[in-house]
């Protein structure tokens, strides 16, 4: 079941890269952004982590947090944040609980392959916890500046 825009934020909860678990309550009152990429250290999803660390002070200064989830594991995400410089939360989603609550796992295909796996999303949420807008189908590059620009709408 995909999220769409006027629904309420599914409750989540995962570990973040440092093994903590982190829950969607703990965004209770506060605008995020939680974005679904399929795999640490490949070429798309570098280039999304990079432009949101990029873009964190401006998502700081508007009072917005900045979530990434994928089905890696926090030992993943530890390295990936490292060496990125990463600041902001991702979430272990390797039981793929958080995707499928927010209707991003799905069938995919890749070389003429279906396969399962994230579809690379994003959802932006306002501190009621509705979301406000839905990005299905991401391109990484210029998709953080396209974020925040909404939030400014």
């Amino acid at each position: 079941m995909a999220i769409s825009e006027g629904d309420k934020e599914p409750k989540f909860e995962a570990q973040d890269s440092d093994g903590k678990t982190v829950k969607s309550s703990d965004y209770a009152g506060k605008r995020h952004v939680i974005y679904f990429y399929p795999k640490n250290f490949t070429p798309g999803c570098t280039i999304q982590a990079d432009e949101f660390s990029v873009n964190l002070a401006k998502f700081k200064k508007a009072g917005i947090e900045i979530i990434g989830v994928s089905p890696d594991d926090s030992a993943s995400h530890k390295k990936f944040c490292n060496k990125m410089g990463v600041k902001y939360t991702l979430l272990a989603d390797t039981d793929h609980t958080v995707s499928k609550g927010f209707g991003v796992w799905g069938t995919k295909k890749f070389m003429g392959k279906e396969h399962m796996g994230v579809i690379r999303s994003t959802f932006l949420v306002d501190e009621k916890g509705l979301v406000f807008k839905v990005f299905p189908k991401v391109k990484p590059a210029g998709h953080a500046a396209e974020v925040l620009d909404c939030f400014k709408s």
